[in-house]
């Protein structure tokens, strides 16, 4: 099929945006920056920038249709985004209605929160090519989430479903930047777990990790943990498992709910692999009911920082 969809990822600093086969391959990509400080209406500008880039690089392609992978809320009609994280003045915001303006095209536009693609992209071209039903999890500052139910993207009657790092998983926990105590994210989000790790590091200051931070606890970071524990640093080998037994906890959880079997993990601290992903799996066989003990899976994502463009131009597809 010679037909292409355009993808755009939607980041806090930059709009990437790629042309896409319809076997997953991304042909070309444009960069540029996001003006998120400037307000929605500058930001719908440079969305619409990158896509008339593209279409002028690759006008001998023929274009189907564009997606869009954007942060925050994304309304039912695919129109309105809601409050996205790092986004100034923006509120409620009508952006497809804006690209749509700017382009003065009639090109099929479709937008979806950035979870929810990153998720629809694993199911068309990543690790999910062979599931119909999983749970999707980004493991990075924060914990989101995407669920894929019968090979689409499941939204929930308000939109807003997906959001797995708010699962408590400890009622008498820490409270979590959304308001709830014991939130998943608020033990194993980026600096959740980062502030962990320095609290119990406090009384192992033998441990390899103060030495690759020079000893100043505000550079304790996931990537520094990791690196310890490859060099097998007991104390960075402990924070990391139990990371990823909390995760493999929460994950279970919704396993027994949804009666799903595969969980998919991507994000920068997953890239911790082994060391997270063989205690999260452990987990999970252990606290799953009996019938799925012997199917349950965590499996790591495989399209890395791709998935926004590909999941964009999955909803087209």
């Amino acid at each position: 099929m010679n037909k292409y969809v355009i993808g755009v990822d939607l980041g806090g600093t930059t709009v990437k945006a790629g042309i896409v086969s319809f076997d997953g391959k991304i042909i070309n990509t444009v960069t540029t920056p996001t003006d998120a400080e400037k307000g929605p209406e500058a930001v719908s500008r440079q969305i619409a920038k990158v896509i008339r880039e593209l279409k002028k690089a690759e006008k001998d392609k023929e274009i189907i249709g564009i997606g869009v992978a954007s942060p925050g809320m994304v309304s039912l009609d695919g129109n309105t985004v809601e409050a996205p994280p790092n986004f100034k003045n923006w509120g409620s915001f009508p952006l497809r209605d804006a690209i749509v303006a700017e382009l003065g095209n009639r090109l099929p536009l479709f937008i979806e929160n950035d979870a929810n693609a990153a998720a629809l992209a694993e199911s068309k071209f990543g690790a999910g090519k062979d599931e119909d039903n999983f749970l999707f999890v980004i493991w990075g500052t924060g914990i989101g989430g995407g669920i894929i139910m019968d090979s689409t993207i499941y939204h929930g009657p308000h939109g807003g479903a997906g959001e797995f790092g708010h699962s408590s998983i400890d009622y008498n926990g820490p409270v979590c930047n959304c308001g709830n105590i014991g939130c998943i994210e608020s033990f194993i989000g980026q600096r959740y777990l980062s502030a962990r790790a320095t609290e119990y590091l406090e009384s192992r200051k033998d441990s390899l990790v103060w030495k690759l931070v020079d000893h100043d606890a505000s550079k304790i970071e996931p990537r520094i943990l990791y690196d310890a524990a490859m060099q097998d640093d007991e104390p960075a080998k402990n924070i990391m498992t139990e990371a990823g037994e909390l995760l493999g906890v929460a994950i279970s959880s919704f396993m027994n709910t949804m009666n799903f079997n595969v969980a998919i993990v991507g994000g920068g601290i997953s890239a911790a692999g082994d060391l997270v992903f063989q205690p999260m799996n452990k987990r999970v066989r252990e606290s799953v009911m009996a019938p799925l003990r012997p199917i349950a899976k965590v499996l790591p994502a495989k399209l890395g920082n791709q998935a926004g463009i590909l999941g964009a131009a999955g909803l087209v597809m």
